[in-house]
């Protein structure tokens, strides 16, 4: 069965990335990366790609002032010409157009970090400390033309513990990104996963009721 071609979006270090590198190595693995593409040409994500002799490509939005769908119709001649069918956007910090996000309805999604709906947008972790919650995590989802909204795919819950910062619990966090971008590629991948009325469902799925995270503990 041919793997399903994803191309992954990047601005920075490319953490997520690199599990979703890892995780394509496995030849099991149902998708393999055929595409790594950053907005900025010194985006360390596009080494990790290099390293990994994945095919990078370079659109800087600079090189389209007040001109999106020109910077966006770029990278989309990028994304076609390599054959992706699904994007990953894995730290991209450009915000996509409606029209972009409808030429490819169910076939983009993002990692963000908090359990969405819960602090979209940024500072996740300093709003959530602050929020006094004691349980964070976060989400794969759909795109959509709103900024952190779309179907849920996979969360992972992490606890706040006591003395945390922003920086503990990021690394918290991020460690629960790493395992959660691969398993909702891996489950997109194998055709497991369908949109209905804004809604994911996941076929063959059976989910750990025994599982409850209670912080703090009894």
């Amino acid at each position: 069965m041919a793997r399903l071609k994803l191309g992954v979006l990047v601005s920075g270090r490319g953490s997520n990335l690199q599990a979703l590198i890892d995780a394509a190595a496995d030849p099991a693995f149902p998708a393999e990366i055929a595409l790594v593409l950053s907005n900025k040409a010194d985006a360390y994500g596009l080494e990790r790609a290099r390293q990994a002799g994945i095919a990078t490509a370079v659109v800087s939005h600079r090189d389209f002032p007040g001109d999106k769908a020109g910077f966006e119709a770029a990278m989309d001649a990028h994304l076609d010409a390599a054959g992706v069918e699904l994007v990953c956007l894995a730290g991209f910090m450009r915000l996509l157009s409606p029209e972009f996000v409808e030429r490819r309805r169910d076939r983009v999604i993002n990692i963000h970090p908090s359990l969405l709906p819960s602090f979209k947008g940024l500072d996740t972790h300093e709003r959530a400390l602050q929020a006094g919650v004691r349980v964070h995590g976060c989400t794969v989802h759909y795109v959509r033309a709103e900024m952190d909204v779309g179907p849920i795919v996979v969360q992972a819950a992490v606890p706040v513990l006591p003395g945390d910062d922003a920086h503990a619990l990021a690394d918290r966090v991020l460690a629960a990104e790493h395992r959660i971008y691969p398993l909702a590629v891996r489950l997109i991948a194998e055709g497991r996963v369908r949109v209905e009325d804004e809604r994911v469902v996941v076929e063959g799925h059976a989910p750990d009721t025994a599982a409850v995270l209670l912080n703090p503990a009894p």
